[in-house]
């Protein structure tokens, strides 16, 4: 059964499915962890392959950049396609002084700039947080690995701007890094009644540029997250 964005059948998608923003990063996650991954929808250039990881059933799908469209595919995969969890793999950019440059990053919660969430519960600000055993899943994969960081991040609907001395006000409450989907996404998880769970490569920092990852760098230094990304998908 096809939806406007996915072009798929039922049963095409494990229960699991692994996002991160490029469906070229997609494909290269899907060629590297998955056992005889196929390619299940390429509707707009966004690739989803299905395979197995030491057996069991795992999906990899990318979901643009920006929360309308993490929305529109998370929505769809829970609604129409029955999965049941959706973990973010992804690259952000540093607030916290404590986050370096290829650090990992846990999201359980995530603020945000966006009017996304603002309609779900009319009068009520509404709490983007990860689900629990996801979270738990992925810290406890990480055992005591200091470049990984459990936290809040905020997810912005901006990726050139941002209000004067935010970011820094950001840094002063703990929030770890800067994402632009994961809050949208842990709406729609909890519209669904479904799971998700954010895990991010730091890929640069906005307090202190000097260390920030060139593009190369971007597509290939994420084996941490996606190691802890996959312990959660398959928990």
């Amino acid at each position: 059964m096809s939806t406007p964005h996915i072009a798929a059948e039922p049963g095409d998608f494990a229960p699991a499915v692994l996002m991160p923003g490029d469906p070229k990063r997609a494909q290269r996650i899907a060629e590297t962890i998955l056992d005889s991954p196929r390619l299940v929808t390429d509707v707009r250039g966004m690739l989803g392959f299905t395979g197995t990881v030491d057996g069991q059933p795992l999906s990899v799908m990318g979901s643009g950049m920006g929360q309308p469209s993490a929305t529109i595919y998370v929505t769809e995969l829970m609604k129409f396609f029955d999965v049941h969890r959706v973990i973010r793999v992804g690259t952000c950019g540093g607030i916290s002084p404590k986050v370096h440059v290829g650090d990992t990053i846990v999201a359980i919660g995530a603020h945000t700039d966006s009017a996304m969430n603002q309609l779900r519960i009319p009068g009520v600000n509404f709490s983007a947080v990860a689900s629990f055993n996801l979270a738990r899943a992925a810290v406890e994969a990480a055992t005591e690995d200091d470049t990984v960081h459990v936290g809040t991040i905020i997810s912005r609907d901006h990726f050139y701007f941002a209000p004067d001395g935010q970011t820094q006000r950001l840094a002063d409450y703990g929030v770890l890094g800067v994402d632009m989907e994961a809050a949208a996404m842990y709406g729609v998880a909890a519209e669904c009644g479904r799971e998700a769970l954010t895990v991010l490569t730091c890929s640069d920092h906005l307090l202190d540029s000097s260390s920030d990852m060139t593009a190369q760098e971007r597509e290939t230094q994420f084996e941490t997250t996606l190691r802890l990304a996959v312990a959660a998908a398959l928990s």
